[in-house]
C-alpha cells in the first residue's frame, strides 16, 4: 500500500494463537552451588551436540572437580525422548540429576 492511503494508521495483529489452558509455571530454581552435584548433559543426535557437551563437561570439571556428569543422548530426530518407548528410561535419568544442560548441535 502507498503511504498516502494508510494515513498514518496501522492494523496490529497478534502473532499468538489462543492461550494454552495449562497454567504457566516458573522455571526450576537455580542451584546455589555445583559442588557435589550431578549434572545431566542431554544431547540430541545432531553432529556437533556431543562435541559441544564434551567441552562443557571439561570446563565444568575444571571449575568444580567434585561435580558428577551424566550424559543422555536423544535417540531420534524431531521426537522428544519423553514421547518414545524410552520414556521411563528418560524419566529415571532426569530424576537422578540435579540440573540438565541441553545442546542442539547445529
Amino acid at each position: 500500500m502507498e503511504k498516502e492511503k494508510l494515513n498514518g494508521q496501522f492494523e496490529i495483529l497478534s502473532p499468538w494463537a489462543e492461550t494454552d489452558p495449562i497454567p504457566l509455571r516458573g522455571i526450576s530454581s537455580r542451584l546455589t552451588s555445583l559442588e557435589n552435584k550431578k549434572i545431566g548433559l542431554f544431547c540430541n543426535p545432531k553432529r556437533a551436540a556431543r562435541l559441544i557437551l564434551t567441552v562443557i563437561e571439561r570446563k565444568l570439571k575444571e571449575k568444580h572437580p567434585s561435580l558428577e556428569i551424566s550424559f543422555y543422548s536423544n535417540s531420534q530426530f524431531n521426537v522428544p525422548e519423553i514421547e518414545t518407548e524410552n520414556k521411563e528410561k528418560f524419566k529415571k535419568w532426569v530424576s537422578e540429576v540435579d540440573a540438565i544442560i541441553l545442546a542442539v548441535g547445529d
